[in-house]
C-alpha cells in the first residue's frame, strides 16, 4: 500500500501565535498586518529577528538580522519579545487538533508536523484531508498552515515549502519533472551550505541536474551523502514517521460530506463509519471511554455538538455507536442540511484500571472478542480490507446526490 502522508508548517509560527495570544488578550491590532517583528531585547542592538510580519518583509526585515538593523530599514517597525511558553501552548493546541485525524504524528520541529495518514482516509483523498485540515486550523485556532501532500516525507516537505502562506501543495511521483527538478539545487531538503558550492562547480545548480547526475560519482565525491543526494533529488525516500505513542486525551475523525445529506439514515450510516475508526484507535492504546461527543456542521457552517457519559468505560464499537446514535437523533432536526460529521470519545482510561462492573456480562465478552478479530484483521490485510455487517461504503457516500 502507497503511504499517504501530510507534512504541517505554521506559517510564520512565532509572530502568528504571538498576534492570536495578544487579540486573545483583548488586543485590537492584529501585529501580522502592521510591520512587526519577534526578537530579542530591543535595549541590546545585538537583538536577532526571529520573525517578521509581511509589512516588515516588504520593508527589506530579514529573519536573523540584527533588531537594529531592522530599525534602520523600518523606522516605524513593532517589536514583540519571544515568549516560548506561549509557542509550546499552540504547538500543543496543533497537534491535540491533529491526532483528530491520525495517531502517526511526527513532531519536526516546535511548528512543524509529518502526519502518516496511510490507514486514516476511510477512502477519503488525501487532498481533501488537508483542505479539511487547513481550514479547522484556521477557523479553530486562528492561524494559517501550509500543507504538502505526497506519498513519502520528502516530498511532502518540499510541497509544503512551495509558494506561501495558507497554501496546499501536492508533489506526486509524476508531478517531480514539473514541480521540483526546476527548483535550485539549493532549495533540496537536507542539502547543507557548503555542498551547494561543490555542487555548482560540478555545474550541477538545479534538482534535475542532480538526479540525471552519475550516482556513483556522487557517491566517490560525498560518500554515502552523495546517494542520499540522488536519491531526495529523484523523490526516493522510504523514511517512516517517527511517532510517539503518546495516550492521546481524547480520540475522534471528522468527515466532511461531499455534498449536503438531509437523511438521517444516511448520517447514521457515516457515524458508524466514523465510530468504528475511532474505537479501532481507542482500542490500539488499549483504552476505554467513558464519554461520546458528536458534531454535525450545517451547510449554512453552523456547529452543533452533544455529549453523553455511558454506562460504564468501553471499548466497545457496539455500545459506542448506540450511543453515537442517540446522540445524533438527539442533535438532528428534520431538515436540517449537515456538511460534516464527527465523532469523538473522551474521559479516557487505561483497560487495566477499570473495575469490575455488574454490568459486564456474557453479551459484552461476546462483543469484546469479536472487536478483537476484526482489529487483527484489519492490522493484518489492512484497515479497509474488513467491514462489518450495515457499515457504509464509503464509495456509496461519494455518489449521495444533493437533496435539499
Amino acid at each position: 500500500m502507497e503511504k499517504q502522508i501530510l507534512h504541517i508548517d505554521v506559517n510564520n509560527a512565532f509572530l502568528s501565535w504571538t498576534a492570536v495570544e495578544m487579540l486573545k488578550q483583548g488586543s485590537k491590532i492584529d501585529i501580522r498586518q502592521i510591520p512587526a517583528i519577534i526578537g530579542g531585547d530591543e535595549s541590546k542592538r545585538s537583538g536577532i529577528v526571529l520573525a517578521k510580519s509581511m509589512k516588515a518583509k516588504e520593508c527589506g526585515v530579514k529573519t536573523a538580522e540584527t533588531i537594529y538593523q531592522a530599525k534602520v530599514k523600518c523606522p516605524g517597525i513593532q517589536i514583540f519579545q519571544s515568549d516560548f511558553k506561549i509557542y509550546r501552548k499552540y504547538s500543543e493546541n496543533l497537534y491535540n487538533l491533529l491526532l483528530q485525524y491520525t495517531d502517526k504524528i511526527e513532531r519536526f520541529s516546535i511548528d512543524e508536523c509529518f502526519l502518516d495518514m496511510t490507514n486514516y482516509l476511510m477512502k477519503e483523498t488525501l487532498l481533501n484531508k488537508a483542505k479539511e485540515i487547513s481550514k479547522r486550523v484556521k477557523e479553530e485556532l486562528g492561524f494559517t498552515v501550509n500543507i504538502g501532500v505526497a506519498n513519502n516525507k520528502l516530498l511532502a516537505k518540499m510541497a509544503s515549502d512551495f509558494t506561501k502562506p495558507d497554501r496546499i501543495h501536492t508533489l506526486y511521483k509524476e508531478e517531480i519533472p514539473v514541480k521540483m527538478w526546476p527548483l535550485p539545487i539549493s532549495e533540496l531538503f537536507m542539502l547543507g551550505k557548503k555542498t551547494v558550492p561543490k555542487l555548482y562547480n560540478m555545474q550541477i545548480k538545479t534538482i534535475e541536474d542532480l538526479a540525471k547526475a552519475d550516482k556513483n560519482m556522487l557517491e566517490k565525491k560525498f560518500g554515502k551523502h552523495g546517494i542520499m543526494m540522488w536519491e531526495y533529488a529523484n523523490g526516493i525516500d522510504d523514511s517512516e514517521v517517527k511517532y510517539q505513542k503518546e495516550d492521546p486525551k481524547c480520540i475522534g475523525n471528522s468527515i466532511t460530506l461531499p455534498q449536503n445529506i438531509v437523511d438521517i439514515k444516511k448520517l447514521e450510516e457515516i457515524v458508524l463509519a466514523l465510530t468504528e475508526q475511532v474505537t479501532y484507535r481507542l482500542r490500539r492504546y488499549d483504552l476505554l471511554a467513558n464519554t461520546v461527543g458528536v458534531q454535525l456542521r450545517t451547510k449554512d457552517f453552523e456547529d452543533k455538538s452533544h455529549q453523553g457519559k455511558l454506562l460504564i468505560a468501553t471499548s466497545s464499537t457496539k455500545e459506542i455507536h448506540q450511543k453515537a446514535k442517540e446522540l445524533l437523533e438527539e442533535l438532528y432536526k428534520k431538515g436540517m442540511a449537515i456538511r460534516l460529521v464527527g465523532v469523538k470519545v473522551d474521559n479516557l482510561v487505561k483497560k487495566e484500571e477499570q473495575q469490575i462492573s455488574l454490568f459486564k456480562n456474557e453479551e459484552n465478552e461476546k462483543q469484546e472478542k469479536l472487536d478483537k478479530t476484526i482489529d487483527e484483521l484489519k492490522q493484518k490485510y489492512g484497515y479497509n480490507t474488513v467491514t462489518r455487517a450495515g457499515k457504509m461504503q464509503v464509495e456509496n457516500m461519494l455518489k449521495l446526490k444533493d437533496i435539499d
